[in-house]
């Protein structure tokens, strides 16, 4: 007899350049194996996203990085939905020809996967999206026009979304050092950090599941791609994953008004991570409520480790996510991981 699902979340922080889920939704495959052992996987688009490639999981809810904030640190809970009605917000500052195949793909959406999709709407001026790099190496950026943003938004839950995909015009440069970096695996997506900001904003303003996908020209073809960002060459837009992770997103909902069945922090079993990126809200908040974190070797240009933060008794280390997955399989059947290991510590005496 299997036991009851174990709720865990799967956090890969955007713009930081690891190892895996740095790429086009190469953290796929990791979080389909953490929900086959958990049972019940919570994580976000960084994870799921692969541009024109996706998987659906119910054992997988897919939450926008600042709502999985407010669900860990116990604010909000999780609603589990059939389906959501998603709103399309395009940037004013999108080409039409380049508007118009983001379009297309939300109908192509329609037509071949069943999704419920609508209005679209664009904002009343150029969302003006500048991209920024850290000293750490991390990629962030602005929005010029935030109010033009919000009040997209506004109208689109006012006309009856209950999510929302957004695609703003970026900033590019296909002859960059960055993107050439990128492309061949040993770069930072210079794009993630501005992309965590526009969601961030929506969903903290609108309080409803957002997600975002940038608005490009095609690249020419580069012979040398890295496979784990291949999946962001093979179509005009990055939009068909946004839309397929919001169908079924969670809704969000005032820990206070949480009823049966609904997901709160307090049914959560562990935290994924990878080793350098423990610094997040969501991680310090399940390390307050004494939950296992699981710190995963996935390389990026942070270093904010156990260690670093005085953590390391409180803190599972494991080298790959497949060893991640089976300590999850461990905590969800009660065994003690201490257990598995050998030597087998003695039992503390106490005087």
């Amino acid at each position: 007899m299997s036991s009851a699902p174990m709720p865990t979340l799967m956090l890969v922080p955007t713009g930081i350049g690891c190892d895996i889920g740095g790429y086009a939704g190469d953290a796929l495959p990791s979080a389909r194996l953490l929900a086959a052992a958990s049972g019940c996987l919570i994580t976000h688009p960084n994870v799921m996203n692969g541009a024109s490639l996706y998987w659906s999981d119910p054992r997988v809810h897919y939450v926008e990085g600042y709502g999985l904030d407010r669900f860990a640190v116990g604010e909000w809970a999780l609603r589990p939905v059939r389906r959501q009605r998603i709103g399309l917000l395009l940037d004013a500052g999108i080409e039409p020809e380049l508007a118009q195949r983001q379009i297309q793909v939300a109908e192509g959406c329609r037509a071949s996967l069943g999704l419920d999709i609508g209005p679209v709407i664009s904002t009343d001026a150029p969302l003006d999206v500048t991209l920024e790099r850290g000293a750490s190496g991390a990629s962030w950026g602005r929005v010029g026009s935030p109010d033009a943003l919000l009040r997209a938004g506004e109208r689109l839950k006012q006309a009856g979304a209950t999510a929302i995909a957004v695609v703003a015009r970026f900033p590019e440069d296909p002859e960059s050092e960055e993107l050439a970096a990128y492309r061949q695996g040993s770069g930072v997506d210079a794009l993630a950090g501005a992309e965590a900001v526009i969601s961030h904003l929506l969903v903290k303003h609108l309080e409803i599941p957002c997600a975002h996908a940038p608005a490009l020209d095609p690249l020419p073809l580069d012979p040398q791609l890295d496979p784990r960002a291949a999946g962001e060459e093979l179509g005009y837009t990055f939009l068909a994953c946004v839309l397929v992770g919001l169908s079924r997103a969670p809704d969000l909902v005032a820990a206070g008004r949480h009823r049966p069945g609904d997901l709160s922090v307090e049914q959560l079993g562990a935290v994924v991570v990878p080793d350098g990126a423990l610094g997040g809200e969501a991680v310090l908040a399940c390390v307050e409520r004494n939950l296992p974190v699981v710190s995963v070797a996935n390389p990026s240009v942070l270093s904010v480790t156990a260690d670093a933060l005085g953590l390391s008794q409180s803190v599972f280390h494991v080298s790959s996510y497949s060893e991640a997955a089976g300590l999850l399989l461990a905590l969800r059947e009660g065994l003690s991981p201490a257990s598995l290991g050998r030597p087998l510590p003695a039992l503390q005496r106490l005087d």
